[in-house]
């Protein structure tokens, strides 16, 4: 029990005590005795207070509500909800103009400055009647105002500066708590100093002693997020470059083995139509010479054929003459007849039979230049689909393939790292186009 004589002195040994201010609201437990003055008439005089009543008062209400939160079995739900990973966005719910707020902005303007976290702002009473219903409102319109610029926060910051005990008990109130406990965001709390507690932070996700830990909480993780960033791009870079390097490599490689394949294709191809001409030429050559020879042996053969009938004929014809004038004169018309019958039968067969060489050589000699000119076709034909091939191993194929050519100023192709000098400006031609640049040192 505190005593004194006079409520002036009684009342900064309550506030001392209590850490609280005499407000509305307050209930005090005091000793005071009746006083009747002819001047002023009648009066209590309180002459002491139980601080002891009040606490009380206060703390009841907070084991009220916790155990009311407990039961329904959310009191520790908002400390379940995933951490954030980084602080990109955050909603704060603070006083207007609070001294705590401007410890909170220190940092966090500097934190927006730079884009690293977007902080919104809203803004409510934190004490007296009615304090918890608008902090609720403004949370929920910062909310929505997140919701509406598609920036939903990582967290919910609740802060207020340091006051009398009985200041932050407005914040002891079962609504609100429940509000913070549903939330599926982390909320943070920074309420008072180091030796204040009220129930939202018993429910929030975190609880720190100042406004001013709260923000140093947020930019401690945003600056180890963004030291892990580095390391990781860092490590990116070098397993890119190395790779990148082993690809250049193999480019390389792949480039020179598809060029020299490609001459070897190449001359392999002209050699070959090289033989396929000449092989037909030759064979050419010998089909129409063994026609011309065949020809000639023909017409020999039938000249031989024909001078020996007109030779046996004309050996014959004495022959016969000399029979018929020794056999009658009678026959030597009739034998004459038959001579001349003879001659002209023999002489119109050789005419036959000189006719029907002639024709049989014709074709044959037709059926020959028929032959060459089919083996000219099928070369030609051979010849076109060599080159053809050939062809479709050109560069443009190449290209498709997902390779380059990379040339010189002058447009000479570089096939290999001894052409290409450091420092060099060159062409790299891409299956769609081509873009200049510069070659770095030889590694």
């Amino acid at each position: 029990m505190i005593w004194a004589n006079t409520a002036a002195k009684i009342l900064p040994e309550f506030e001392r005590a209590t850490g609280a201010t005499i407000g509305a609201g307050i209930k005090l437990l005091v000793r005071a005795k009746p006083s009747f003055k002819a001047q002023y008439g009648f009066s209590l005089e309180i002459d002491a207070i139980d601080p002891a009543f009040t606490l009380g008062d206060l703390e009841a209400r907070k084991k009220e509500i916790r155990a009311r939160l407990q039961r329904e079995g959310v009191f520790e739900q908002n400390k379940l909800v995933p951490p954030p990973w980084d602080f990109t966005s955050v909603l704060v719910v603070a006083p207007h103009e609070a001294a705590g707020l401007g410890d909170f902005r220190k940092e966090s303007d500097r934190l927006a400055l730079f884009g690293l976290c977007r902080f919104t702002y809203a803004h409510s009473r934190f004490q007296g009647e009615g304090a918890a219903r608008e902090i609720i409102t403004a949370l929920t319109e910062g909310l929505d105002e997140c919701a509406a610029a598609d920036s939903m926060p990582d967290a919910i910051v609740i802060i207020r500066g340091g006051g009398a005990v009985n200041d932050l008990a407005w914040l002891n109130d079962y609504d609100l708590a429940r509000v913070v406990c549903d939330q599926r965001l982390p909320v943070l709390t920074g309420i008072g100093h180091e030796r204040d507690s009220t129930i939202l932070d018993e429910v929030a996700f975190a609880k720190f002693d100042t406004p001013s830990k709260v923000i140093g909480a947020i930019e401690k993780l945003i600056v180890r997020r963004a030291q892990e960033a580095k390391a990781a791009s860092e490590a990116i870079m070098t397993i890119a470059g190395r790779a990148a390097r082993e690809m250049r490599v193999s480019v390389e490689q792949a480039h020179g083995q598809v060029a020299t394949d490609a001459r070897a294709q190449i001359a392999h191809a002209r050699q070959g139509s090289r033989d396929a001409m000449n092989s037909i030429g030759v064979a050419a050559l010998q089909d129409v010479h063994r026609a011309a020879r065949d020809g000639l042996s023909l017409m020999s053969e039938i000249q031989r054929e024909t001078a020996d009938q007109v030779a046996t004929a004309r050996r014959l014809v004495p022959q016969h003459m000399a029979d018929i004038r020794a056999q009658a004169g009678a026959l030597i018309g009739r034998a004459r007849t038959i001579a001349d019958v003879s001659i002209n039968a023999v002489l119109d067969r050789a005419r036959a039979d000189a006719r029907a060489a002639r024709r049989q050589a014709d074709a044959t000699i037709s059926t020959l230049g028929e032959r060459a000119t089919a083996s000219l076709g099928r070369a030609r034909a051979n010849s076109d689909a060599l080159m053809r091939e050939i062809a479709g191993q050109g560069p443009d194929k190449t290209l498709n393939r997902g390779f380059v050519i990379v040339r010189d100023a002058d447009g000479k192709p570089i096939t290999s790292l001894h052409q290409a000098k450091p420092d060099q400006a060159i062409e790299i031609q891409f299956r769609d186009g081509a873009m200049g640049a510069r070659s770095g040192k030889a590694k």
